[in-house]
């Protein structure tokens, strides 16, 4: 028995952010970002928290499938940004939802956040611990960026994507594999500096802009360009698959010379490979079930397709999933 994705949907804030809206408040241009990262606007919500993001695409997706909140019996959020340290956002969606039969929990994996749990949700199914289980990705960075430093701010946005996961009786779609890799080493280059238990938050954290995403760029892109290559790689060979066998790579969306990095390792052409970080930035955990669900709803995936999923973020973390796409065509596309 395999977990199948039997619905998908995603949501993004309503407001846009171009590269000039950057320009006009820090050193930058619209150019200077576009040809470091590929990022072009993103969308933000100033107002809420992460799950207010989240309720529209869970609203979708339960539409989609033909179900009720009440019907999930779990929920999983991966995200690094939630509404509250306690209680966990999935909870506070269960209760926003009213999927008042569900239990659930938060999942910290960063930007593999999405791939992380969608492993672990599809062993719940598997075991049949679960039956039909809401997933989620998604980030508000609006939140955890300081819109004062140029080397971080222009990168990311907000959004979310939700999928159902069921049983399904063939073992032909679903996860057929994953490889999923960590590195705490990596925390000194990629962390936020304060808010948890080893520093807790004061006037001094605060002031110092503690709270924030602090990255050191260059260390991460190495990381990001060998870690999310080289698994992907992996994948597909001890998969005996070639570049002919994957319809499509669906990359965490951080930095588009690292997608074109892993791509090329590949030997994808660009054709198979999905982007829309230009529209969107870096949502962390959001960025695979978005481009899941954009896929789906343009109908430029179908059932039967072999996806290759691949991520590197914080931790580091980093990994990569084999999903048969198990969705019908899209009759609404």
């Amino acid at each position: 028995m395999k977990a199948v994705i039997t619905a998908i949907a995603h949501h993004v804030p309503e407001g846009v952010y171009d590269n000039n809206w950057f320009a006009q408040k820090i050193d930058t241009t619209d150019e200077w970002i576009k040809t470091r990262t590929g990022i072009s606007e993103r969308h933000f919500a100033f107002e809420g928290g992460l799950t207010d993001i989240i309720v529209p695409a869970a609203e979708a997706v339960l539409k989609q499938r033909g179900i009720t909140a009440e019907d999930i019996d779990c929920i999983i959020i991966a995200t690094v940004t939630p509404d509250r340290i306690f209680p966990s956002s999935a909870a506070i969606l269960q209760r926003k939802i009213g999927a008042k039969n569900a239990w659930g929990f938060d999942l910290a994996g960063a930007c593999s956040g999405f791939l992380y749990a969608l492993v672990t949700a599809s062993k719940l199914i598997e075991s049949g611990a679960s039956k039909k289980l809401l997933l989620v990705g998604g980030d508000k960075m609006s939140s955890i960026i300081d819109f004062e430093d140029r080397t971080t701010c222009v990168l990311f946005g907000d959004g979310c994507g939700a999928v159902i996961l069921e049983p399904s009786e063939s073992d032909e779609y679903g996860v057929m594999d994953h490889i999923l890799r960590m590195d705490g080493n990596g925390e000194v280059h990629l962390h936020q500096k304060a808010g948890g238990s080893m520093r807790t938050p004061t006037i001094e954290t605060v002031t110092n802009k503690e709270h924030y995403v602090y990255q050191e760029g260059q260390a991460v892109f190495k990381a990001a360009v060998k870690g999310m290559a080289d698994v992907s790689y992996e994948i597909m060979e001890r998969n005996h698959m070639t570049a002919d066998d994957v319809a499509w790579l669906i990359p965490h969306q951080a930095n588009l010379r690292i997608i074109d990095a892993t791509a090329e390792r590949m030997g994808l052409s660009k054709e198979k490979v999905m982007i829309n970080i230009d529209r969107y930035g870096n949502t962390t955990a959001g960025t695979i079930p978005i481009c899941l669900s954009e896929l789906y709803q343009t109908n430029k995936v179908k059932k039967g397709d072999y996806l290759v999923l691949s991520s590197f973020g914080a931790g580091y973390t980093w990994g990569s999933v084999l999903l048969r796409w198990s969705l019908e065509h899209n009759e609404k596309a």
